[in-house]
């Protein structure tokens, strides 16, 4: 079965990159991979680093992201397992639990600590995403800021047999997700296929898209795409996304793209080298 979410367009995307996931830092009892942010792939603009995290082996203690400093773009958390305490300088203290997503705008500077929290059966394992999304240089000094949902917040709907969407941010199938302002104009799904099935999106033309397939054996227009790793996709006004025999589930993420500079270095995403200095030195002075 194949289902549309909006008027056809005249030209369909396609993939123009097959990107695997790639071991990442070392963080005890965490298996990282990042898809965004390795050899094989810098960025997509806006997106600046993609990554896929879960524990490491079953009963060892699970470690996290202690703190760290952030400036000029924003962070996307999205956990589909378990349960993350986030904590940062200012004193804000939340948990990011299963289905639940945290929209972070580091803007001028936050400090923050990432740490997952075990003990709580019902939750499952922990399991996750961190997007990073540049911010435009007008906003890129902004205040910190946040948008954080329960699970039972990011509406989930079945527009078909075998079809089920959670939106996070932008609309689909007639449902709008919580995440509102974000300068980008993002849409980002959590698409889960029954085995043999089709799902076809619409996307703005001009918007950069990539698909991160979690579980299963995905079809993306046309192009086999094994679980763990990630599709780029052709400018074009719509995907579709063909199960196999095992099911599915995949992110699918779109945004416009700045079309800015893009200076970075470790935790810093500004768009001049001297902008990266100055952040280093606003840190090292307690300016954050």
């Amino acid at each position: 079965m194949s289902i549309t979410t909006a008027t056809q367009t005249a030209r369909s995307r396609s993939v123009e990159q097959v990107v695997p996931a790639v071991a990442s830092a070392d963080v005890p009892g965490l298996t990282l991979t990042r898809m965004i942010a390795t050899q094989h792939l810098d960025h997509v603009d806006p997106f600046l680093l993609l990554s896929d995290f879960w524990p490491a082996a079953p009963d060892e203690p699970v470690g996290g992201f202690p703190d760290h400093p952030h400036r000029g773009f924003e962070t996307v958390t999205y956990m589909i397992g378990g349960r993350m305490r986030h904590r940062d300088h200012t004193g804000a203290n939340g948990v990011i639990g299963p289905g639940a997503v945290q929209w972070m705008t580091a803007g001028r500077g936050i400090i923050h600590s990432e740490m997952p929290e075990q003990g709580h059966d019902d939750d499952g394992e922990v399991r996750g995403f961190q997007l990073w999304v540049n911010l435009p240089a007008a906003d890129k000094m902004s205040p910190p800021a946040y948008q954080e949902y329960t699970a039972d917040e990011v509406p989930e709907t079945q527009p078909a047999d075998g079809v089920t969407l959670r939106v996070i941010a932008g609309a689909a199938a007639g449902v709008t997700g919580p995440v509102k302002g974000i300068a980008v104009d993002p849409l980002y799904l959590d698409i889960q296929l029954a085995p043999g099935v089709a799902y076809t999106q619409a996307l703005p033309p001009d918007h950069a898209a990539i698909c991160y397939v979690i579980d299963g054996d995905l079809v993306v227009a046309g192009t086999d795409i094994a679980a763990h790793h990630l599709a780029v996709l052709s400018p074009g006004g719509e995907i579709t996304l063909h199960a196999g025999q095992e099911g599915a589930r995949a992110l699918l993420v779109a945004a416009r793209p700045l079309g800015e500079p893009v200076a970075r270095y470790g935790p810093f995403v500004m768009n001049t080298e001297a902008e990266i200095h100055q952040a280093f030195q606003d840190f090292q002075a307690g300016r954050f």
